[in-house]
């Protein structure tokens, strides 16, 4: 739990290298890392604790995309926001 914070800068500054990225956030659900932590302390990293968001610029187009765990269907979803 006391590297979360670490662990989502250090994410973020991977994605942030990619091409078109302008910018990004990554949260990790702290609720869902505690639910998933072993009795060494411990959990891995799953999709459905991730909340992310980008901003990704080709040529003239601009979108804000978003990746985020859907209830309904159990899934971490990506999708363009706007």
């Amino acid at each position: 739990m006391d590297t979360i914070a670490t662990l989502e800068k250090a994410i973020e500054e991977s994605i942030r290298v990619q091409p078109y990225v302008e910018s990004i956030i990554v949260g990790i659900d702290r609720d869902r890392v505690a639910s998933k932590t072993n009795k060494f302390g411990y959990a891995e990293l799953e999709g459905k604790m991730l909340d992310v968001q980008l901003v990704v610029t080709y040529g003239t187009a601009k979108v804000l995309v978003k990746m985020q765990y859907d209830e309904d269907a159990d899934y971490p979803l990506m999708f363009i926001e706007r």
